[in-house]
């Protein structure tokens, strides 16, 4: 199966000028923990809920910080004509639960997460969790 088969299209996206505030509240309003950011219809970031928590309020950022002072700048993302298999390998070595997805012009088309994994197969889901959720990686609490 192809990640266009899988994957979530209708995606918001923050702009990187816009407050962490507005960022997680339009997070709370779709339930989701993440936002591709968007730049001149390009993909520049993504942020979390844990960007916000970690290095925004933590740090002594406001809420009307800027997404561009908290968002993560080295995005991870799939391609719409990948196979869904391939990416959730690769979704546990690299130990994310959603990837955004470009088409080959390298446009945002949508977002892959486990979730849409698994309604279309509980096994690569299944495969891809136990990858991600072993120890280590980049947001691991483990000394």
């Amino acid at each position: 199966m192809k990640v266009s088969e899988a994957m979530t299209r209708d995606v918001r996206v923050a702009s990187p000028d816009e407050t962490i505030r507005k960022a997680a509240q339009t997070m709370a309003s779709l339930d989701a923990g993440v936002l591709p950011v968007g730049e001149n219809d390009h993909l520049v970031g993504m942020i979390t809920d844990r960007d916000i928590a970690i290095r925004g309020i933590a740090t002594g950022k406001g809420p009307k910080a800027k997404v561009r002072d908290v968002m993560t700048e080295d995005v991870k993302y799939c391609f719409d004509d990948q196979d869904v298999e391939e990416v959730t390998r690769n979704m546990a070595d690299i130990q994310v639960r959603r990837l955004p997805v470009l088409n080959r012009e390298k446009r945002l088309v949508g977002i892959l997460s486990l979730g849409d994994i698994v309604s279309r197969d509980s096994k690569d889901a299944g495969d891809a969790l136990r990858g991600i959720s072993r120890p280590g990686g980049e947001h691991t609490q483990a000394a």
